[in-house]
């Protein structure tokens, strides 16, 4: 058993779907507050920051403490939640006929290990319909998404090729956090 310090249904499926018991609860981190120069660097400050205030609250020792976030780039920008519709047509505008990479940044802490692992996964996308991106937008799927999408969503049918793992763009590497479960 362990604790997913996380508000994420899709990262509670994933755990669900890999046979892995879990508590779900989480503190905020205001991620606003963050300062960073690369995608990479910024996932991690973002995981670190919610690492450091859910370990306070709930400590390891009763449960693992697991603890992730997730962050979408193209053209070397990186793809925040949108803010309104107008911002995620720009987004999903620019990863369309793009290379996309999802990052993701988790850390696993127990009384006796800390894992920390920041892993990416690259999909190519076709270009998207223009009426496509109109109809998902209506939809309002698109609110509180990274990137103003899912791959197992709306992007799924213009994937072109993917590199990584499925769990890392769903925002939980769950192939490498399997080995270090107890």
């Amino acid at each position: 058993m362990l604790r997913l310090a996380s508000s994420s249904i899709t990262r509670a499926e994933l755990l669900k779907a890999a046979g892995i018991p879990f508590i779900q609860e989480s503190l905020d981190f205001d991620e606003d507050s963050i300062v960073a120069t690369s995608p990479k660097n910024f996932v991690y400050q973002a995981t670190l920051g919610k690492y450091k205030v859910n370990l306070e609250k709930f400590g390891c020792s009763d449960y693992p403490l697991l603890v992730a976030d997730t962050v979408v780039t193209a053209h070397g920008k990186i793809l925040r939640k949108a803010k309104n519709e107008e911002d995620a047509r720009k987004i999903l505008q620019m990863q369309s006929g793009s290379d996309v990479a999802i990052i993701t940044c988790m850390i696993y802490k127990t009384p006796r290990l800390e894992l920390i692992d920041i892993s990416s996964t690259h999909y190519f996308f076709n270009p998207f319909e223009p009426d496509a991106i109109e109809q998902y937008l209506k939809s309002g799927d698109w609110q509180g998404k990274a990137g103003a999408c899912m791959v197992e969503g709306f992007c799924k049918s213009y994937i072109r090729e993917v590199r990584g793992y499925e769990s890392t763009a769903m925002g939980l590497s769950v192939e490498v956090l399997k080995p270090f479960l107890s």
